[in-house]
């Protein structure tokens, strides 16, 4: 009788001790599920997502650069966008506004559609106190953090650029 009560008494301490482990783990999963499925869907965006800057021209005091959305997915939240222009080795963060009345700033227009999709580009305007002069860093970073950048320059007389995340030289 003995060994039959203390039998049953290391079955009910083990199921309890199962039941607490059991307890323990299974938020810990549920949320590493979680998180591991909200990962996979930003790789997911950032494989699927991909822009280049297809030109760069200034007109006065304004710079133009058309980014054409190479990538397969919509790109939302342009204006939440990153701007970095600015002298080679001196540029900044240039902010947002669509109507140019803060200089430096910046403004957008979907040329060839209602949204950024895949094929459509965007003009991206940015608003300067003066008519640039020398070579200029550009760099767009998009809010999920897809970049491209491109170094512009009217030193030469004629405007030209060097993509660097392409490694090509083009003459406008």
């Amino acid at each position: 009788m003995d060994k039959v009560l203390v039998t049953l008494l290391l079955i009910i301490g083990g199921v309890v001790c199962c039941m607490v482990v059991i307890n323990a783990i299974m938020p810990a999963i549920t949320q590493s599920t979680g998180a591991i499925a909200d990962a996979s869907g930003k790789i997911d965006d950032r494989i699927r997502c991909q822009v280049q800057i297809i030109e760069v021209s200034d007109s006065g005091s304004n710079v133009y650069v058309w980014v054409k959305n190479i990538g397969a997915s919509r790109i939302g939240g342009i204006s939440s966008s990153d701007i970095f222009f600015g002298p080679e080795g001196n540029f900044a963060r240039i902010p947002y506004d669509q109507t140019g009345t803060i200089k430096p700033s910046w403004g957008y227009t979907l040329e060839n559609g209602t949204e950024w999709g895949p094929t459509a580009t965007v003009k991206i305007t940015i608003y300067l106190s003066s008519a640039p002069s020398g070579s200029y860093y550009f760099k767009i970073v998009l809010p999920n953090g897809i970049s491209d950048q491109d170094i512009y320059s009217t030193s030469i007389g004629v405007p030209w650029k060097i993509s660097l995340s392409h490694s090509f030289v083009s003459h406008c």
